[in-house]
């Protein structure tokens, strides 16, 4: 079984879960669910006894502080520091270039709640076995609800009894074809989590995306260590016009593949979801912080400080964060990020 290499990835301003995620220091850096934040439980699941190297770190400037902090005794982590956000294809591609070709990448993004570790690291190892044989692997997030905030994976034929081809990326659908999807059966959420060898990433980047592994290689020839540190070039960085790896790679290659996973997973995109991932009580509310809640059901109560009481509400969320108060209904959440406090922060 090859050493799996988890990369890291730490960028993006949390804006839908404002007033506690800001740009200065956003959700992977947050113990949102449990004790550890996001970012630190992510390391955390890739441990060196458990087949994994260090961690290379992929994070931008403005996050560079909490990264250091919250890595701990990660000996021999690497941080790569973007010289600007590119989205993920160019983000991946630095780490690759700064491993050996017949490294075995675990692409993580770093603001993910997972509850089920064990059952994350049994699928890590599935894809690094398929990425040894030359698939570039997608996680098949197991689909528990018709969700129409994510993509989805179509499963294909089966590959040995480990995982599957990816027949198909499905863009986030409407209601009513998520809700087929799960009727289906064979569709899984796209979590955002790939296995796959370094030569095997490059060689699909080089062939459906030549201008952005040109500019990542120049930069990174470019660039400059400094301790545990990587800052590769800005010039030829700049010019990448940023893409995700789902469009710029997965999409295109005939070697994708899936392996299922049911680990407990939530992106923590919204209040709702955090409402989700938390424990709550038999009437389904979920309080941090000081309140007293009478008659409420599926309310969610966080604050920092003052003491929050709520009478006689459902499906609501009630967040205090310093000077700031965000109060919205669950179907509301999607529109936090629209706030003006969260779009000037």
């Amino acid at each position: 079984m090859p050493t799996i290499v988890p990369v890291i990835l730490c960028g993006g301003s949390g804006t839908r879960l404002w007033p506690r995620s800001r740009a200065t220091k956003p959700k992977p850096f947050l113990p949102l669910v449990g004790d550890s934040t996001l970012f630190e439980a992510t390391a955390q699941r890739c441990p060196s006894g458990g087949g994994f190297a260090a961690p290379v770190v992929v994070t931008g400037a403005k996050h560079l502080g909490h990264v250091e902090a919250q890595l701990g005794d990660a000996s021999g982590a690497a941080i790569i520091v973007e010289p600007e956000a590119k989205n993920t294809a160019a983000a991946i591609a630095l780490a690759a270039l700064r491993l050996p070709d017949d490294a075995v990448m675990l692409v993580c993004p770093s603001d993910h709640h997972i509850g089920n570790p064990g059952a994350f690291a049994e699928a890590a190892h599935a894809a690094a076995a398929l990425a040894g044989d030359g698939w570039l692997v997608s996680f098949g997030i197991e689909a528990k609800s018709p969700e129409t905030g994510f993509g989805y994976l179509k499963r294909g034929e089966p590959i040995g009894d480990v995982g599957f081809r990816t027949a198909q990326f499905v863009e986030k659908p409407d209601l009513e074809r998520a809700k087929a999807f799960l009727t289906d059966g064979g569709y899984a959420w796209n979590g955002g989590i790939f296995a796959f060898q370094v030569k095997d990433f490059m060689r699909e980047l080089d062939s459906h995306r030549p201008d952005i592994a040109q500019a990542v290689r120049q930069s990174v020839t470019e660039g400059e260590e400094q301790g545990q540190r990587f800052y590769p070039g800005g010039d030829a960085f700049a010019g990448i016009k940023g893409e995700s790896v789902d469009y710029a790679v997965m999409e295109n290659t005939s070697h994708a593949a899936m392996v299922p996973a049911d680990m407990d997973w939530s992106d923590i995109g919204n209040w709702d979801a955090l409402h989700e991932a938390r424990d709550s009580d038999a009437n389904g509310n979920s309080v941090s912080g000081e309140a007293e809640l009478v008659d409420c059901h599926n309310v969610l109560v966080d604050t920092d400080g003052p003491k929050v009481s709520v009478i006689g509400l459902e499906d609501v969320i009630v967040v205090v964060d310093g000077n700031d108060v965000m109060i919205t209904t669950r179907d509301g959440v999607q529109k936090v990020g629209k706030l003006k406090g969260a779009v000037d922060q």
